[in-house]
This record gives structure tokens, sequence and C-alpha cells, in this order.
């Protein structure tokens, strides 16, 4: 920023209406006046997800205080700590969607554009100043209408608002062409696995595949350990149901036990974990363990399912459970419990598998699918670094605004 720019510092809320959402309650749930509303979920960073929103009903007044206009920028209320304060400008109709009590809106005033604004949320985001007000209650830090309204805004001239966002604008739109890239790959990686495995929408087996129980290729199950966790070491890394995600372990946020775990419950390379225990969209997720940690074992919220590999590839498996048709069936034999769903193990191994009897074959459609994950780690790396220099070119426009 050019050392002849006027900062002026002025609380959030003199600069714009900051507004916390309506609460959903059972009775807005069948309410009259029903109407979509985007909460949590649906905010993610720099863009809002409208495929999966659901309704309440508003009353007139209600209408007219949670309804959304183009501009308005939602910020998470309640979220992991590291996430909460994550934001997206409203981009729809005026007045086509209203925003649930996890989310604050932050409607921007004739003294600032939503884009700068959005630029400041972002580097409060990346900085930890929301992490830093935030209030933690159990697993979930609240960002609070009030404290986020209270932090003092950097508010410049228009026009300098308007230099900054340009400049951060070209950074994005080479951020946005490599999101189309890696969501094209996904597509077309998805549409291998739905067609390799087609026959399990319950066609006709190709030629020199077999349908058989999964126990049958599936010898037996292994429950994780109960040890109480650390969150920090020493100790022996335990994955838990968050730490399975697109058919790998997240390690960004592993706990520990210092007690002594059985050696045959450490994880060895090709060990495939499943997710028995979780809320209904989570629940069923697999991945594959290929020692990304010298030392690891996992919970009893999953249970390892490893196949006999004579018949079957870990790999194979995997993707079987991750197919959107037999993640449906698994959540079908799922039993409800507090808050979350269980899936009996010897029930699951009662289901199914289309597979080909030749295990080269399993090899060739893991191949390909391979080949595609390759290919999106590599977009990923390209846009983990547009990202990181869209950070810096932000804090190079806005040094002084710290």
């Amino acid at each position: 920023m050019r050392t002849d720019v006027e900062v002026r510092w002025i609380p959030v809320r003199e600069v714009g209406d900051v507004r916390m959402g309506k609460q959903l309650s059972p009775a807005s749930r069948d309410a009259s006046g029903q109407r979509p509303y985007l909460r949590v979920a649906n905010v993610l960073q720099g863009r809002i997800d409208y495929a999966d929103v659901k309704t309440m009903g508003f009353s007139d007044a209600e209408r007219e205080a949670y309804s959304l206009k183009p501009g308005d920028i939602l910020l998470n209320e309640g979220q992991s700590l590291e996430l909460v304060g994550r934001s997206a400008i409203y981009d729809g109709v005026e007045g086509e969607f209203f925003f649930q009590n996890t989310l604050v809106r932050f409607r921007p005033s004739c003294l600032v554009l939503s884009a700068y604004a959005q630029v400041i949320f972002e580097r409060w985001l990346t900085n930890g100043v929301f992490a830093a007000i935030a209030k933690q209650t159990t697993s979930i830090a609240h960002l609070g209408g009030e404290r986020f309204a209270s932090l003092a805004f950097p508010l410049l001239a228009l026009s300098e608002q308007r230099r900054i966002v340009e400049v951060i604008d070209a950074v994005s739109a080479h951020e946005r062409a490599i999101e189309a890239s890696i969501a094209k790959l996904r597509s077309v990686r998805q549409g291998f696995l739905l067609a390799s495995m087609a026959s399990i929408g319950g066609g006709e087996l190709p030629r020199g595949w077999a349908r058989i129980p999964l126990k049958d290729v599936v010898p037996q199950v292994d429950y994780g350990i109960s040890n109480a966790l650390d969150q920090d070491p020493p100790g022996i890394a335990v994955l838990r149901m968050n730490n399975l995600s697109n058919g790998r372990p997240e390690l960004s946020d592993l706990r520990y036990s210092s007690m002594p775990v059985p050696g045959r419950l450490e994880l060895r390379r090709g060990d495939v974990l499943f997710n028995r225990t979780n809320s209904i969209d989570h629940v069923g997720k697999a991945a594959i363990w290929r020692t990304e940690l010298p030392r690891a074992t996992f919970a009893s919220y999953l249970v390892r399912i490893n196949p006999d590999e004579t018949r079957l590839t870990p790999e194979y498996l995997v993707e079987w459970l991750m197919n959107p048709l037999i993640r449906q069936r698994v959540q079908s034999i799922a039993t409800v419990a507090v808050q979350q769903v269980n899936v009996n193990p010897a029930r699951l191994r009662e289901l199914e598998i289309d597979m080909p009897v030749d295990r080269a074959e399993q090899r060739r459609i893991i191949d390909v699918l391979s080949l595609c994950d390759e290919q999106i780690q590599g977009e990923q790396a390209k846009l983990e670094k547009v990202r990181v220099l869209k950070l810096g070119v932000a804090d190079d426009l806005l040094a002084g605004c710290s």
C-alpha cells in the first residue's frame, strides 16, 4: 500500500449492517411461509454452494430481516476454530434466499465495497483474527455477532478499495480457472468409476465378473482402540472418523494415545479403514493406509476391513465402498443412535460386491483412477501456490492495515 493512503480504523458495525440469522426450530420446519435458507455447509471460502439448500418457515417480518441481497457477505458463525469466519459474497437473486443463525450477515454500507470487505475477511481468517475472538464450545468455535461487529475495520477511500480489488481479482481469476479444472477432473474420475462398476445398479454382470457377499472376500473385521486421547504427542497417532477423506487419510487434526496399543492394531500398508459411526452424510467413508506415518492406529469409531488379497485388492475395495450407490446401501443398513448413526460391520459384510475375478482387471480400473488422482493432486498443488501468492499480494496491498 502506498504510504500516502489514509487508513481509518472503524468498527465493522459502522461500515455495514451485522446480523445473525434465524434460529432453526422444530416449529419452523413445519411452519407456513417455507423459504430456502443458507447455513454453514453452504458457505465455502469465497463461494456459496446452492446445491444442498434446506427450507424453514419465515414470517413476513422475518423475511424482511433475514432475506439476502447481492453483495451481502455471509460468514460462518459456528465452525471449527481454523474455519470460523470463513466467508463468501452472496450472488443470488434478491430475496430468493435467507440465512440461519449459524451464519453472520455483513451488509456493506456505501462506505465499503463488498469485494474489498471480502478481501479483509479472508485475510482475517488466514491471519487468525477470527480465531482469536472466537469462543470455543466443545468442538465448535463461535465467532459471535457482537465480537465480529466490534473488530476494527481498515477503511480506505473507495478509489483505493477498487484498486486493491482489481489486483486481487486478477489473481482470483487464475484461482477460479484451476478450481474449474479440478472440478472437471473429479467429474471425469466419477464418471469412469460409475461406468466401471455399472452393474452395481442392478445390471447384468460383465464377462469375468462375480457378485458375492463381501464376507467371502473380507474374512474378518478389527475394531479400533477406545483409549483416552491427547491432542499432542508423545504417543501413537490415532485416526478417528474425521481423518478419512476421499479414500485417503486426512492427517491435519490427529489425536494421540499415550497408552500402549496392541501390535496387531497398529496400521500397516494396505489396511482398509471404514467409518462405522458418524452423521448419516459421513458414515461409510473409507480410506486405505499407505504408511503416511511411521506409527499409527485407529479409534473404535472405525473398523479395519482388510480383504483377502489373493482375490480382492484393497484399492478396489475402497473404490467400491466410495461408489455413490454403495454409500446409499451402507446408509440404508445404518441404525440411528444419539445424533449419529451406526453401521454394524456384520451387516456391512452381508452386502454383495461386484468385482472382476481377475485381479489384473481390478488393477486396470484402479490405475485409471490413480491417474486421475495424480492429475487432481497436481492441480491442487498449483492451486495452493496461487492461493499463497494471493495472500502475499493482499499482504503487500494492505501493508499497514494489520
